[in-house]
């Protein structure tokens, strides 16, 4: 049979559903009899003779009864909004079309044209410039030497050794309106990029060249970013938000649509009447509203309807799946106006039936309202993939192919190379530009292998018919005439900034509310610090008799003056938390309140309430101040260093550490342009001219107060405490000035670095210049090449486990240095609840508890791979969590970012084996593990961060699975092994997954969207459906036949087509749509079948222990004693210490610029000691110095120690260390140094 387009041609039993809706729109959303289109048509009259103001707002909602009302939409309540969309989107598989369909049709009616846009791209090249090999490592040495270099090189006096790393080379092609694109192409072919320079948005630091346009008009003749919108690969979101105010939040930012509809001549009634009858299209163009029916139809149309208030969570809150998570991200663009969509991965972490709902709803409205997509995925499925109409491969950074969807394997043919049996279009095509999958597909038997380089697939492009027609489609200009007025946005923003501001304070509130703690905590914390205070300076004790009792009370206004300044200080990692400040106004007050008359100051009401608004502009002041430097910063460890720095030097030049006549002449400039000398003049001022201190002492003509300000160095005139006041509220007004340019105009910090081969960028250069690469490391090929029956490279160690267990059992236990003792678990009547989030009481849900797994039974045995899949949502990591505990090999892979590949290995088997095993057999059992998971390679690689630098997605996948092996477990559970994988690299991993089982592990894998291939190295299948139920629990078979028959034999089941996916067909089949058209439930078929009856008995089975088996049993919670805990964690920090660079560069030139600050602002200053205040002077030097470098230690360390808190969590879960030596091993490790 042929493969690829043959054997998928009917991709779904759905899509011939959305078929049907086609012949008659009307008929389809006829929802009323004709009686009740004249009464509506009667209560539309009588709108209508309303005032426009009254008129736009009122709407005609029918009930699901039938019955109609007439509404305000401008306050559409919950429940109205539920109804409408109801009406509208019953259930978003089969309802979104008809709806769009009704919509398109209505808006025909009326003769108006929806606006199209066409985007070209023509010989676009992007090249970054890095440093290859070791020199890309952030080591101490590399960061100076680069550091060195780059100063150099500015000054052009060395030349930059960074090598250029060439992205995207001299692509051209067109996206066109009304159709659907998809972009594949293995790791770094440049599909992100791609993306990015269409949506125009690529980084500055990137050297680009060539041409994008939108309708022939270039990016600078329009706002590309309202024009378009990128759907990033990356979920960044603040997760103390629900999903439905994030979506909410975003659609108010962003305007919820075009509104060229109201600016058009038929702008009156009649176009409500024959439009906007429908009132979710009257309601979203009433923006404004907190939750719109947008918001609630984008939630209705990604699935997002059951976790819409909830959380969305971080990495510290619990919130919603990354599935879930990932249909946000992509919610917050498709809420807006964008008619340009270019979304990258938007799959990830989805199973494949949500993508294919996902995708298939994106379609309609590309196809219906003429938008534009481009689209990047991971791991599209067959009947994914079947959705799109065209397709665009890439590789090494060129196009291969860009055209038809139906012809791209016609192009292949074209070439020698035939897709294989069971094998889906999208995996073949990115894996025939691989050296080391090419050759399985080559057909021409008559003809010897040899590799075809991307080169020569582009050339071969250009005279493909294809590619011709494309190049004969770019020779001819687009007509600017044909553009619609309305398809690019000429303004920056899409709502009023009144509009804006508004929407941004709600938000601000909201967090303000949802972290009340933090706020509750520095209130207490201020009046601990103010109950301090006024102890120390008590009004008993304090005098007003001599320059020395002023000398008390100035030191009291100066602690009251810097304790508001430091307590701004928080507003740098608030701001970089996104975290609102409002706790200003009530510091300034609580401080005033608990000290002024209590230290005993001037007892005047006015000087009381004088003191009060000078601090309250101090306060917002040092916010504005400390904003910034997070503006600037853009990084809480850059950002603190920033804000320590402003602080020093804002207090040495305030005026009471150094008076003003003791500041040198070379820094008499910072004296007059800190804003503490103004504050620090102004509070003085208002005290010691006050009544208290106006007598005048003996051997004086001069009031004691005036005499103290003297002293003291501060203008002794009453006007200083005004100008004062002012000079602070211009500071703030320059602060939050300087601190919107800097999120206008700085990038954010720390963008990904690319760490490369020399060998790798030889390479990539040789293909840019279209020279003959060396590939003598390449296979020669055979002639036998078009042997359907070989498998994939990623697979030859898979392909004994194609048949039934007992034939994979023939070829398994494969032995180990360090011997286990294989273990089985089963498990019965798995419950787990947790309590009801607030948010869904609020909606009228009245249960306490949300039961989140119902049930459960079954069992894992070893050597027996199994799957465990549902829905995102459905709780396959919540089951996972309670089976285990912990989440063994979670999704996150978490690893400390600056030890290599070989040290993370060696650190959790010196914690985690037994202390019997010794190290020679340790060392082998590691160089087995590494060899099993094929990291033998990267070995003396750090590990680094994700997307940053370091491994990549898929070595970091095998790293975690590589971590739990050295620890010789008998079970082992991943959580999406494969999530954010391409299909070739999901192939490695699932090759080491399979590595693993055979040696006679228990394996239990969750996985979202696997291929044929990847489906069929399962042997078993937990599945499970959306609210923690079990609808099947079972071996999969030869090509998934059991599961298949089981499936099958249910009534009303729609039978599987050849070459289908199993896995997508089996959550097709479930879903919540299917179950309600076939009126069954799965979960209690499963609990009356007979498989149902076998799985209780086995777990009955395992559940008694085997006659002379011994209970698992531990004489200690920790593996390894104290002492050696302590010892592996001290060397473990010690070599991520030393590969810190912003960490230690930061302490180090901090701690080298406060020196040189200190030696010239205190110049000579010990040496003269005539006066009292030249002692004062001397102490305040001292003061600073010791107050600012531990102020500075302690600031740089707290970010550092957060970053390695989730690693921490993550290893003391695993049982590799207590708390007490990992606290050793960070405060010993300095005073190693």
């Amino acid at each position: 049979m042929e493969s690829g387009t043959d054997a998928f041609g009917v991709s779904s039993a759905r899509i011939g559903s959305f078929s049907i809706c086609r012949n008659d729109v009307r008929e389809a959303f006829s929802t009323s009899s004709r009686e009740e289109d004249d009464e509506n048509a009667l209560k539309w009259a009588a709108i209508q003779k309303l005032p426009t103001y009254l008129r736009v707002r009122r709407g005609i909602l029918t009930e699901q009864d039938g019955q109609s009302r007439e509404i305000d939409i401008k306050n559409l309540g919950f429940v109205e909004r539920r109804n409408l969309l109801e009406r509208l989107v019953r259930i978003a598989e089969e309802d979104n079309e008809r709806f769009l369909l009704k919509l398109k049709e209505r808006i025909d009616r009326v003769g108006l044209d929806m606006p199209t846009i066409e985007v070209r791209f023509e010989h676009l090249n992007v090249e970054a410039e890095a440093y290859v090999g070791n020199r890309a490592l952030p080591t101490m040495f590399n960061f100076s030497v680069n550091i060195v270099e780059g100063l150099l090189s500015n000054l052009h006096i060395l030349p930059s050794r960074k090598k250029p790393l060439p992205i995207l080379n001299d692509v051209s092609g067109i996206i066109k309106p009304r159709r659907m694109t998809l972009v594949l192409g293995p790791p770094s072919s440049g599909k992100t990029t791609l993306l990015l320079a269409l949506a125009g948005k690529l980084g500055k630091d990137l050297k680009f060249s060539g041409r994008v346009t939108y309708n022939g008009h270039g990016m600078e003749e329009f706002v590309p970013q309202r024009t378009s919108a990128y759907i990033s690969q990356y979920d960044l979101h603040i997760g103390e938000m629900t999903v439905r105010e994030t979506l909410a939040f975003s659609a108010r930012c962003q305007g919820v649509g075009p509104r060229y509809v109201l600016c058009s001549p038929v702008n009156d009634f009649f176009f409500w009447l024959s439009i906007g009858r429908d009132v979710g299209r009257v309601a979203a163009a009433l923006e404004g509203q907190e939750a719109s029916v947008v918001t609630d139809y984008i939630l209705k149309i990604l699935g997002l309807e059951v976790c819409a208030d909830t959380m969305v969570g971080d990495e510290m809150i619990r919130g919603i799946s990354g599935g879930q998570k990932k249909r946000v991200t992509t919610g917050e663009m498709l809420v807006g106006p964008a008619r340009a969509l270019f979304m990258d991965e938007i799959s990830t972490g989805l199973d494949s039936s949500t993508t294919f709902q996902i995708v298939n709803s994106l379609r309609q409205s590309i196809h219906i309202l003429n938008g534009t997509a481009l689209i990047s995925l991971l791991q599209p499925s067959p009947e994914t993939y079947q959705l799109f109409d065209d397709v665009i491969l890439l590789s090494d950074g060129q196009i291969v192919y860009q055209g038809p969807r139906e012809n791209v394997l016609d192009f292949f043919k074209y070439m020698g190379f035939k897709c294989l049996k069971r094998k889906g279009v999208a995996d073949f095509l990115q894996e025939v530009t691989s050296k080391k999958d090419q050759e399985q597909y080559w057909t021409r038997i008559d003809e010897p292998y040899s590799f075809i380089s991307v080169k020569e697939f582009a050339e071969a492009f250009q005279s493909f018919h294809i590619g011709q027609k494309l190049g004969d489609d770019l020779a001819i200009p687009f007509d600017k005439s044909k553009s619609h007025p309305d398809a690019l946005s000429k303004d920056k923003y899409g709502v009023p900034k009144k509009e804006l501001l508004k929407a941004c304070l709600s938000r601000e509130l909201l967090l303000m509310k949802r972290n009340l703690f933090v706020y509750v905590f520095k209130m207490f914390q201020l009046i601990f610090i103010g109950f301090i205070t006024v102890t120390i300076f008590l009004r008993i004790e304090m005098h007003r008799d001599t320059i020395t009792d002023g000398g008390i009370f100035m030191g009291a206004l100066f602690f009251i003056l810097v304790t508001v300044m430091f307590n701004g200080f928080a507003e740098l990692a608030l701001t970089i938390l996104k975290l609102p400040v409002f706790y200003n106004i009530l510091d300034a007050t609580l401080w005033v309140l608990m000290s002024y008359y209590v230290i005993g100051f001037d007892p005047n009401v006015g000087r009381f309430f004088k003191q009060y608004l000078l601090l309250l502009c101090l306060s917002q002041m040092a916010s504005a101040l400390f904003r910034l430097m997070a503006g600037l910063g853009r990084n809480i460890i850059v950002a603190n260093t920033c804000g320590s720095f402003a602080m020093l030097a804002v207090l040495v030049m305030g005026g009471f550490v150094l008076t003003r006549d003791a500041v040198k002449k070379w820094w008499i400039w910072g004296y007059w342009i800190s804003p503490l000398m103004y504050g620090q003049n102004a509070i003085a001022v208002n005290e010691f001219l006050g009544k208290s201190w106006r007598q005048v002492p003996p051997n004086s003509t001069e009031p004691l107060g005036v005499l103290i300000l003297k002293s003291r160095g501060i203008f002794p005139e009453a006007r200083w405490y005004w100008i004062g006041v002012g000079a602070l509220i211009g500071y703030c007004f320059l602060f939050n000035f300087l601190f919107t340019l800097a999120l206008k105009y700085l990038d954010p910090f720390g963008k990904p670095q690319a760490v490369i081969s020399k060998e790798t960028l030889a390479e990539k250069i040789a293909s840019k210049a279209r020279e003959k690469v060396d590939l003598s490391s390449r296979g020669e090929g055979s002639s036998g090449g078009g042997n359907e029956s070989k498998r994939s490279a990623s697979f030859r160690s898979l392909s004994p486990k194609v048949g039934s267990v007992n034939d994979v059992n023939q070829s398994r236990k494969r032995g180990m240095v360090l011997p286990f003792e294989p273990s089985s678990m089963s498990f019965d009547e798995i419950r787990y609840a947790v309590d009801m989030p607030q948010e869904m009481k609020a909606q009228g849900i009245s249960e306490d508890r949300l039961e989140l797994l119902k049930g459960i039974c079954g069992a894992f045995r070893p050597g027996v791979l199994t799957a465990l899949m549902g829905i995102s949502g459905a709780g396959k990591t919540t089951l996972m969590d309670v089976l285990a505990g912990r989440k063994s090999g979670g999704k996150s892979d978490i690893h400390s970012p600056h030890v290599t590949v070989y040290e993370s290995l060696l650190f959790s088997a010196w914690l985690r084996l037994p202390p019997e095993v010794n190290p020679e057999s340790k060392t082998m059992f590691i160089e087995e593990v590494m060899e099993l998971v094929e990291l033998t390679s990267p070995r003396e690689t750090l590990v680094g961060l994700p997307g940053v630098n370091g491994l990549s997605t898929e070595a970091r996948k095998r790293l975690t699975i590589a971590v739990e092996l050295v620890a010789n477990p008998s079970i082992i559970f991943m959580d999406e092994p494969t999530s954010g994988l391409d299909a070739r690299a999901a192939a490695v991993v699932m090759r080491t997954v399979r590595n693993t089982v055979d040696t006679g592990r228990t394996v239990v894998c969750t996985i979202h969207q696997p291929s044929i291939d990847i489906f069929d190295a399962f042997d078993e299948l937990l599945f499970l459906k959306r609210g923690g139920e079990e609808i099947y629990m079972g071996p999969l078979g030869h090509h998934s036949c059991h599961l298949i028959k089981y499936f099958e034999e249910i009534n009303g089941t729609p039978k599987i087509k050849d070459g289908y996916n199993p896995a997508t067909w089996m959550l097709e089949i479930t879903s919540a749509a299917q179950e309600e058209a076939l009126g069954v439930n799965f979960a209690d078929i499963y609990k009356n079948s007979e498989l149902y009856r076998r799985n209780k008995a086995l777990v009955k089975e395992l559940s008694s222990p085997a006659p002379g088996s011994m209970d698992l049993y531990f004489q200690t919670r920790y593996s390894q004693s104290l002492l050696t805990q302590c010892m592996a964690c001290l060397w473990k920090q010690y070599w991520s210490y030393w590969r810190k660079p912003p960490y230690n560069a930061v302490r180090f030139l901090f701690t080298t610029v406060i020196g040189l600050l200190f030696g010239t602002i205190f110049w000579d200053i010990g040496s003269k000691r005539t006066r009292e205040q030249d002692v004062f002077n001397s102490m305040g030097s001292m003061y600073a110095a010791v107050l600012f470098i531990g102020f500075q230690n302690c600031a740089s360390v707290e970010p550092v120690v957060a970053v390695e808190r989730t690693v921490f969590y993550t290893e003391r879960a695993t049982g590799m260390y207590s708390p007490l030596p990992y606290a050793f091993g960070q405060v010993i490790l300095p005073f190693r140094d």
